[in-house]
């Protein structure tokens, strides 16, 4: 694959995953759609546009889909989706992309991973942009909406684990986002009456975000993403998702009007540079 073609793809799989902060927030704040019906509808039209990227294709890697992941894929979307009735997009984007390489991390680490020196700084870095970022105040970001927001990064980072030894990502995603729309319609019609009683909204306006992110910022940045891979070193992979918050941050000021204030800039930059530090001194 050629250097420009994979630097086109990277920066398309990166616009795709900040512009799922991007569009989640804009269709709770401006649209009448509910979290509930929102994530439904991000899972189900994401499972549709996989399945018809990856229907032509056969082999055993299909099998690595399962319940298990497709749960805390699930998990992610839910929280997620909940999580943006209250954060500005910036926040939410830095709060779960931290969230998730704390998560990836302590799981190599568990595993018998050993760090140097300048990690163990990046780690103890991130951890306290992440503690000063939530810390009561004025500018803080909503207690409630970070913490559904660390959920849905420990989701993910959990997913990202389980099928980080998978064969075929694009099958296997495929598959794992049908059995999370599954459970998302399982649970949207069991408890959406209880949990909206005036009833679920779903506006013109909510339907085409919900669909955008989840037929073009999911199911399309993913395989987008997956066939960047095989151009981008580990490193390179990995460093590039940090920009992922950045763009989230400059579409949130640009697009819908957000404030970029001097904690969420300070936590910004100790958050990614920690994570910088862990990432680069691993090679």
């Amino acid at each position: 694959m050629s250097s420009a073609r994979t630097l086109a793809l990277t920066a398309l799989a990166m616009l795709a995953f900040a512009g799922n902060s991007l569009l989640c927030r804009a269709a709770l704040t401006g649209t009448g759609i509910d979290p509930a019906s929102f994530t439904m509808i991000r899972l189900v039209s994401g499972a549709l546009v996989l399945w018809l990227l990856t229907r032509g294709t056969r082999g055993q890697a299909a099998h690595d889909a399962n319940w298990r992941s497709a749960a805390a894929l699930f998990v992610y979307a839910a929280a997620f989706s909940f999580a943006y009735v209250s954060l500005p997009a910036a926040s939410g984007a830095l709060i779960l992309f931290g969230a998730v390489q704390a998560t990836m991390i302590s799981h190599g680490l568990w595993r018998g991973e050993r760090f140097q020196g300048l990690q163990w700084v990046g780690l103890l870095m991130a951890c306290a942009g992440l503690v000063g970022l939530l810390l009561p105040g004025i500018s803080a970001p909503p207690l409630a909406g970070s913490a559904l927001m660390l959920g849905a990064g420990i989701a993910w980072g959990i997913y990202s684990v389980r099928g980080a030894k998978g064969t075929a990502p694009a099958m296997t995603t495929a598959g794992n986002f049908w059995r999370a729309a599954v459970i998302s319609l399982l649970l949207y019609a069991m408890f959406i009456q209880r949990t909206f009683p005036d009833g679920a909204g779903i506006d013109r306006a909510g339907l085409a975000y919900a669909l955008a992110s989840g037929a073009i910022t999911s199911g399309l940045g993913y395989v987008i993403w997956y066939m960047a891979l095989p151009g981008l070193k580990a490193i390179s992979a990995a460093s590039a998702q940090l920009s992922v918050p950045l763009i989230a941050a400059l579409g949130g000021v640009v697009l819908l009007g957000e404030p970029f204030n001097l904690r969420l800039a300070m936590a910004t930059v100790v958050i990614l540079g920690g994570i910088g530090l862990v990432i680069f001194r691993s090679r």
